[in-house]
């Protein structure tokens, strides 16, 4: 076996397990921000149990995942020395991201953890809400990297080597802002419809904290009918920008257009296949694209169906709360989709038209060596799945009743948090 194609299997893996982490940490944060933000101002007791749910669950997510990110870096520097060389400017993305992400979201996200209680509430607002933003600018910075990767622009040549030559330029590249849109929103729809499955579990198994769960759908299913139409949207848009840049990605649609690309190639860089195969593509375009459909459609009919409470009044409506529950796995097959077609439709450039994989490749490597690698990576971040999985699943079944992050804690060590009933009954939160 070609070590170079056992280099690009394992980055594949890594890669799509990582970014399953990252579009329900970008889609939860944006949830506890609403609903943090609510608590703050209105204090009501409900509000902050939810913010405390939610985020227990981000945290728990956000915690697994930065170490699938750094097996990722880990990767790039062993496997991928001829791209890390080569391009500079690929370098500057990930390096801004790993300053946002490891060191600026990780600082604030502590704060918010270990400051509940001891932190103005305005205050404690404030981390989330840098969170989130740190968060989402990490997520800019490495389509920066990966934009530029599918369409380099903004650099210069310098002693055979490419550095950035027009900051402003690479900043503007096309691609980064028409995937950027894409992107949050996939992420959002993701982060909406995890909320809106646990919370139909719940109300479908009649659990005690029906106020809690009804209020927690209904927040999802607001957002819903807005963030999962323009996932749709945004990604069509990204079509005629591909007909342009990349029409080796439409082999399986356009393969007319893919093989006069692969005729200009031929004349630029000499024989070769510079064809992706149409089948992977094929199947990746249209899960996403069906998934997509099906949960714009889903997320208009629970609207309309959390009118009144209908989701749970009606018995006629009670099986969509078992939809939903089913449908919480679709988002993250749309979005690892939507990556394949992204990253194998760009096969067999490392940068698009300029640097080839097989370029990119460390040198020197053995197939024993990678395959060695692909292993213990596979199998690290497999364990790190489904322990993520099983603590996610845990929790989320657990409901608010249990203790949750930031409640308080007596004299014993033990959590005491106090029920959703009580205060209620009370009109206090449950701040210390």
């Amino acid at each position: 076996m070609d070590p170079q194609d056992v280099a690009r299997l394992q980055f594949a893996v890594t890669s799509s397990i990582h970014y399953m982490f990252v579009a329900l940490t970008l889609g939860l944060v944006a949830i506890v921000v609403i609903v943090q933000t609510r608590w703050t101002i209105t204090r009501q007791p409900l509000l902050e149990r939810m913010t405390k749910f939610w985020g227990q669950l981000y945290v728990i997510n956000y915690a697994l995942g930065i170490v699938t990110g750094l097996v990722m870096e880990f990767q790039l520097g062993l496997n991928w020395a001829g791209l890390t060389s080569f391009s500079e400017v690929f370098g500057v993305g990930l390096a801004v991201e790993t300053l946002t992400a490891f060191f600026l979201e990780s600082v604030f996200l502590g704060l918010w953890i270990f400051g509940w209680g001891r932190l103005n509430r305005w205050v404690h607002l404030a981390l989330i809400w840098l969170v989130a933003i740190t968060a989402y600018l990490s997520a800019f910075w490495v389509l920066v990297a990966n934009s530029f990767m599918q369409h380099p622009v903004g650099h210069t040549t310098v002693d055979g080597r490419m550095v950035v030559g027009d900051l402003t330029e690479l900043l503007a590249n096309p691609t980064l802002w028409t995937t950027l849109p894409h992107v949050v929103t996939a992420s959002l729809t993701t982060g909406v419809f995890v909320v809106a499955g646990v919370s139909a579990y719940h109300l479908w198994r009649g659990t005690a904290a029906t106020d809690f769960f009804i209020r927690s759908l209904r927040l999802a299913g607001w957002l819903a009918p807005v963030v999962a139409p323009l996932t749709v949207t945004f990604g069509l848009n990204q079509f005629p920008l591909i007909l342009e840049e990349q029409p080796t990605k439409l082999v399986a649609t356009q393969p007319e257009l893919a093989a006069e690309q692969e005729r200009r190639f031929v004349e630029q860089f000499g024989p070769d296949d510079y064809l992706p195969s149409a089948t992977p593509l094929a199947v990746a375009e249209h899960l996403m694209f069906f998934i997509g459909l099906l949960l714009a459609l889903l997320s208009i009919v629970t609207a309309f169906a959390l009118i009144r409470r209908a989701i749970v009044r009606s018995r006629l409506l009670r099986p969509l709360l078992v939809v939903l529950v089913a449908a919480i796995p679709l988002p993250f097959v749309a979005n690892a989709s939507g990556w394949i077609f992204r990253e194998y439709g760009r096969q067999p450039w490392a940068i698009y038209g300029v640097l080839r994989v097989d370029d990119a490749v460390s040198p020197g490597v053995s197939t024993g060596a990678m395959l060695t690698s692909l292993v213990l990576f596979t199998v690290l971040l497999a364990t790190l799945a489904v322990i993520n999985c099983a603590l996610l699943i845990r929790h989320a079944r657990r409901g608010p009743e249990g203790w949750l992050i930031g409640d308080p804690i007596d004299a014993y060590g033990e959590h005491r948090p106090l029920s959703e009933r009580a205060l209620a009954l009370s009109g206090k939160d449950n701040a210390p």
